[in-house]
């Protein structure tokens, strides 16, 4: 069975699409900059924003979180001019282990801070926030 010249370059596309990894197609980037000494995440977090135009300046601490046990630490380094407000937030696995939400720690231009916390027990997931000082 032949193929028409007209469908022959679509079937070819949908073939490729399918082909590539997930993490390769566009609408699959994004995310937070996050690594994890071990597999413990959440769900991914949308930067919320105020309902004002986007600045097109990069911005944004750049955070890499590790656990070892029930403790957290996160590493948060700031490239760019403006300073990223960011915050360790942990989920307990354990339903009376109480999740925790850090206190907010200034990453100043070219800066790192270490934020760090724990749970009585296991580690369900942990994520970093962050917000441009105003």
């Amino acid at each position: 069975m032949r193929l028409s010249h007209s469908l022959a370059p679509v079937s070819a596309a949908v073939v490729l699409l399918i082909a590539l990894p997930y993490e390769a197609r566009p609408y699959a980037r994004g995310g937070t900059g996050e690594w994890h000494a071990r597999v413990v995440d959440g769900p991914p977090h949308a930067r919320v924003t105020d309902g004002r135009r986007a600045s097109r300046e990069p911005f944004g601490a750049e955070c890499r979180t590790g656990v070892d046990g029930s403790r957290v630490v996160a590493y948060c380094h700031n490239p760019y001019a403006d300073t990223d407000r960011v915050r360790l937030h942990i989920e307990c696995e354990r339903w009376w282990d109480i999740d925790t939400d850090g206190p907010p720690a200034e990453a100043g231009p070219a800066r790192t801070v270490r934020l760090s916390g724990r749970c009585w027990q296991e580690v369900r997931s942990t994520w970093v926030s962050h917000e441009r000082r105003r």
